[in-house]
């Protein structure tokens, strides 16, 4: 997670330096449209409505967010790769997004610059969780039946190739456990799944689980990291927990057309710094047990390319193949 944070410092410089490209620019003089290709009620709605919404009271213009779900957050992603470069249509999106050329055999757009990468909105710790009523009270009870009983445990995800699909893949890789995968429609289907008893398991973003564990309606076994989240302070690590090969952490960015003008991708990356410097925004982004992102776009694209690449490497060890 530091890896992602540690641009944050550095980045709210950005705010005070008298940039005159931009303030010869206008933008934005209309609504931006932020498109979420998910259904609503996963970390990355989350994160777009929180700094959407800052963003908006900001700059004087609304920051609309739209829902474009399915195949795998494609649909979502070529509206924005095929949207005039003006800066009134964004992407955002989460780890997902580098997973999808391990996942896809032709993406409608240019993964490797067909989005412009323009800052992390937020990082968070990955967090392993069962159902209220699950007979498993720790990481070391669920691990054990799982090896005795190959397959007969189930984690459910936001579909394939969603983020929770290649992290619930990797947990089971690094536990050395057999797991059946159930693909949702959606992170907010794959929570109800969770806290309806439909699904053994979940991997995913500390967001989407920490209102339901704080609830009593999902238990948490494991939290990725070094240390321990301050939201899920008495839950183990998964290294301490007997897993220490899943160390995976979660991140939720902005994207934008290729060609959008460099004054307006710096305007938007140093504005949305100024949100997520806002102590209120700061707060709400702790209370999830996450922390605020703000890395430069250039930055930003190398930790994009090198993410492609990891999760294409954890793709084909464990068997997924692009369809």
């Amino acid at each position: 997670m530091n890896k992602l944070v540690t641009g944050f410092g550095a980045a709210l410089l950005v705010v005070a330096i008298p940039f005159a490209a931009l303030a010869q620019g206008a933008w934005p003089v209309q609504p931006v449209k932020v498109i979420v290709p998910y259904p609503p009620g996963g970390t990355v709605d989350f994160s777009a409505r929180l700094i959407g919404q800052k963003l908006g009271d900001l700059l004087g213009k609304p920051f609309l967010i739209e829902y474009k779900p399915g195949a795998t957050g494609t649909i979502g992603g070529q509206q924005v790769a095929s949207a005039l470069p003006d800066g009134y249509t964004l992407l955002a999106n989460d780890m997902s997004y580098a997973m999808l050329p391990a996942l896809i055999k032709k993406l409608p757009w240019d993964h490797a610059d067909g989005l412009v990468p323009v800052t992390t909105l937020l990082v968070a710790p990955m967090v392993l969780a069962v159902p209220a009523g699950s007979p498993f009270k720790s990481l070391g009870d669920l691990v054990d039946y799982a090896k005795n009983n190959p397959g007969k445990l189930n984690y459910g995800s936001g579909g394939v190739g969603s983020s929770s699909h290649l992290n619930g893949e990797l947990f089971g890789k690094e536990a050395a456990i057999s797991l059946t995968h159930v693909p949702y429609k959606g992170g907010g289907d794959a929570l109800r799944g969770i806290m309806t008893g439909e699904i053994d398991l979940l991997v995913a973003a500390s967001p989407t689980l920490v209102s339901p564990f704080k609830g009593g309606k999902v238990r948490a076994l494991a939290v990725s990291g070094a240390r321990r989240s301050p939201a899920f302070s008495d839950v183990p690590t998964f290294a301490e927990g007997g897993v220490p090969g899943y160390g995976i952490t979660g991140w939720f960015g902005l994207f934008a057309p290729r060609g959008t003008p460099n004054e307006v991708i710096g305007k938007l990356h140093a504005e949305t710094v100024r949100a997520l410097s806002d102590s209120g925004v700061r707060e709400k982004i702790a209370q999830q047990g996450a922390e605020a992102g703000g890395i430069a776009p250039e930055a930003f694209a190398r930790f994009v390319a090198e993410e492609t690449k990891r999760w294409g490497a954890i793709a084909k060890a464990a068997g997924v193949k692009p369809e």
